[in-house]
């Protein structure tokens, strides 16, 4: 290393109170330090490159909430008319919300500034009044991530590709009608694409609802050719008088794998939520689409939960480039989060599985979107380790790159795809991948 380089690297160290030569001691690391090490890994490699040095390729996976606009959605921002939001007069907000509800075919929209305060406000417009009960999957976001704002919420458990059984959440359903003691299920909350499932895209069959009319046509039919045919999640959701909401945060993930317009996956739903600013790219914000009389009731709730934002037209112009010009492309994020997984023979990548082993596994039949698994099956190896060492440049690596992974519970790491990593940075981040995984081997 230049004298440069050591005591400019040496003064930003005194500064965070961090060793360098921490880095060539990743064993002896504590779990409490990660997010700390992650930060100044990138501050520090930043630093050697001003100063000079080999310049540090940093590829960050643990979230696409990581993305950044596009020039285009920075233009739109700068040029957007705006008005007051909370008046209904702001045009560019007007038009985003307009643009999503014909998207989805639904009678409207509201922007809101996050899926979780989309989720929510979604919640308390269908549940309107105290004693009211959402069922949800039991690995579901809203249940696990979202700080129960909800809560009351009866949960089911989720099968590994996000559905749940539906004989059991019948079984869950309760009118109030039978006891005082009781709350009254009100909403089915489902997930698509789901992320604790590893981004799986939930099967068009189980959430399809047949019309009555449909329904007594095929019955005699479909018994005769299947005889455990049953009906499925939008049917028994219409049956019993509840309504479906979907948390699609992902969902044009989950439609552009299915290779089927949006508006199909949610015919069957009363209301969803899609978020803009993950592979989408927009810096900020979610839309919650539903019915009028719906929507109505949600401007109403997401006014006393502070999400009003009067000239949101600023980010709503990014939101429109986000559905007109990043839909497509999601299919990109699949393919280098596959390629991650599976290899790619065009691109000559390597892969995980070619190495073989069975301490880092992942689950290659079912992997799907922009979300992948890696399992850690070992009791000497931590995910927080893990992810220290993909995280660190040691002066024996081939090649100066940090790799950014979420360590996902105890025994794996999540990594995800989003438009900002472009091929290059899928290679730089299989080979570090498979030289850490080797080493730990």
């Amino acid at each position: 290393a230049s004298p440069g380089a050591v005591s400019i690297i040496a003064e930003i160290s005194v500064q965070l109170q961090f060793d360098p030569r921490i880095y060539q001691q990743h064993n002896h690391h504590d779990d409490t330090d990660q997010s700390v090490e992650l930060n100044t890994t990138s501050v520090l490699a930043n630093y050697a490159t001003e100063a000079g040095e080999a310049h540090v390729r940093v590829v960050d996976l643990r979230s696409d909430t990581l993305t950044k606009p596009t020039q285009e959605m920075r233009r739109a921002m700068f040029e957007a008319e705006v008005g007051d939001d909370v008046y209904g007069e702001d045009p560019t907000v007007n038009a985003l919300e307009k643009k999503a509800a014909a998207m989805l075919n639904k009678e409207g929209g509201l922007f809101l500034p996050s899926a979780t305060m989309s989720n929510l406000v979604a919640l308390m417009s269908h549940c309107k009044e105290r004693g009211c009960e959402a069922i949800a999957g039991d690995s579901s976001h809203m249940f696990l991530f979202e700080q129960g704002g909800a809560a009351q919420m009866c949960t089911l458990p989720n099968k590994t590709d996000g559905t749940f059984d539906l004989d059991l959440m019948e079984s869950k359903v309760r009118s109030g009608n039978d006891s005082l003691h009781e709350p009254i299920t009100s909403l089915i909350c489902v997930e698509n694409t789901h992320n604790v499932c590893g981004g799986k895209v939930l099967p068009l069959d189980w959430l399809d609802e047949l019309s009555l009319e449909d329904t007594v046509k095929l019955v005699s039919v479909v018994s005769l050719i299947l005889p455990s045919w049953t009906p499925q999640l939008g049917t028994r959701a219409r049956g019993l008088g509840i309504p479906i909401h979907m948390d699609g945060a992902r969902l044009f993930n989950a439609a552009v794998y299915l290779k089927l317009p949006a508006a199909r996956l949610v015919r069957d739903c009363a209301s969803v939520s899609i978020c803009i600013s993950k592979g989408l790219g927009a810096p900020v914000g979610a839309l919650l689409l539903g019915n009028k009389d719906f929507i109505q009731r949600a401007r109403r709730v997401r006014k006393v939960l502070g999400g009003g934002m009067r000239q949101a037209g600023v980010l709503a112009a990014a939101g429109l480039v986000a559905l007109d010009k990043m839909v497509d492309r999601l299919e990109l994020d699949h393919r280098r989060a596959a390629d991650i997984a599976k290899g790619n023979i065009k691109h000559n990548y390597l892969t995980i599985v070619t190495l073989n082993s069975a301490k880092f596994t992942v689950d290659l039949n079912n992997h799907q979107t922009n979300i992948l698994f890696i399992n850690i099956n070992s009791n000497n190896i931590t995910n927080h380790n893990f992810c220290r060492r993909l995280a660190t440049v040691l002066d024996q690596d081939p090649a100066p790159v940090v790799v950014k992974l979420s360590p996902w519970r105890k025994t794996g790491v999540r990594l995800v795809t989003y438009h900002e990593v472009t091929d290059e940075d899928t290679a730089a981040a299989i080979n570090k991948l498979l030289l850490v995984m080797r080493e730990l081997q």
